[in-house]
């Protein structure tokens, strides 16, 4: 059996986090994964020794039923993902919801200037303010989405 771990929770990584959510040693997760990942790389992504590969988190997201590391290591880590993926924060389903409604209620009346926009397929120089607008309210509903997404995994019973 392996070892309890010394350190803070402030000083333990977001994978040895998740892995301990689960109640697994290390052991147990390289044998959940068909010992894909080894507890001696595990081991090394947790303590910052080795960096992970997309496919680490892929079954380590798997195994310790947490889709939430895709989006951190996505969002944090990858060079391309941290210039294009947002990172997604975990909120209650009442913030998600209200959140969610406040942003299509502000692309709702946006709408007309939308259209207005988009209807001879250019973005002119004095319709540049609001089209960036628009795109700030299409960003938040992703988000929104995204955050309803991850809050559906953690809370709800697999189908």
């Amino acid at each position: 059996m392996g070892r309890r771990s010394s350190k803070s929770e402030e000083e333990k990584t977001v994978y040895e986090k998740a892995r301990e959510r689960r109640g697994l040693t290390r052991e147990q997760a390289a044998s959940l994964s068909d010992y894909v990942l080894s507890a001696d790389r595990i081991e090394k992504i947790e303590n910052g020794r080795a960096l992970p590969h997309p496919e680490d988190i892929i079954i380590m997201s798997r195994i310790y039923k947490d889709t939430l590391l895709c989006n951190h290591f996505c969002s944090r880590e990858c060079p391309i993902g941290r210039l294009y993926v947002p990172e997604v924060e975990i909120k209650d389903l009442s913030r998600i919801t209200l959140e969610t409604l406040s942003s299509l209620h502000a692309l709702t009346q946006l709408r007309d200037r939308f259209i207005d926009i988009a209807a001879d397929s250019a973005v002119t120089e004095d319709e540049m303010q609001d089209f960036m607008r628009i795109r700030e309210r299409l960003e938040e509903i992703s988000l929104a989405a995204d955050s309803l997404r991850y809050w559906m995994d953690k809370n709800l019973p697999e189908a």
